[in-house]
């Protein structure tokens, strides 16, 4: 273990977290810090927990991702799990900072989502040693913000009948 978080050798783990366009998590993949995050993006896309329409030519299913998946590997991985993949260049010339009106930005959704999860204690503070543990406690956030989202929405059944069917 490296001195410093620069020397790579870095103690923790990583989250890697793959959102619906509105924010809501999907899939979630526990990792040490030290892990590229292209070396995660296959596994995360396996990890959704909830059947997938299914793509087609008329209505495809898009990846958004970041700089540090613009290589074979993201690329790869993006299209086994049957997404349209989005990805910002590297170089910043390739870049185009224009924006259709009306087009809103994609990757941002991304890092609310995980400033929510880290809003819970036991995630921010790690105090589980055991990874599936930690895992565990993502994937219970997870679903009290799904639970809370519908329940905003007036999606979530809260009621429950104690009367029997005639």
């Amino acid at each position: 273990m490296g001195k410093n978080p620069t020397d790579r050798g870095k103690k923790g783990s990583k989250e890697s977290v793959l959102v619906d366009g509105e924010g809501g998590p999907l899939g979630v993949v526990l990792a040490a810090a030290n892990v590229n995050d292209q070396k995660l993006l296959g596994e995360t896309i396996e990890a959704v927990v909830i059947e997938r329409p299914k793509p087609t030519s008329q209505t495809p299913q898009h990846l958004c991702l970041d700089a540090s998946y613009d290589n074979p590997t993201g690329r790869e991985a993006a299209k086994a799990g049957k997404y349209r993949p989005h990805i910002v260049p590297v170089r910043k010339e390739k870049r185009s900072t224009k924006r259709k009106r009306g087009q809103k930005a994609r990757r941002w959704v991304v890092e609310r989502t995980l400033a929510w999860l880290c809003k819970c204690r036991g995630i921010l503070i790690r105090y589980d040693k055991k990874d599936k543990n930690y895992l565990g406690l993502i994937q219970l956030a997870c679903a009290l913000f799904w639970y809370r989202r519908l329940h905003r929405l007036g999606q979530a059944n809260t009621t429950h009948s104690t009367k029997k069917p005639s």
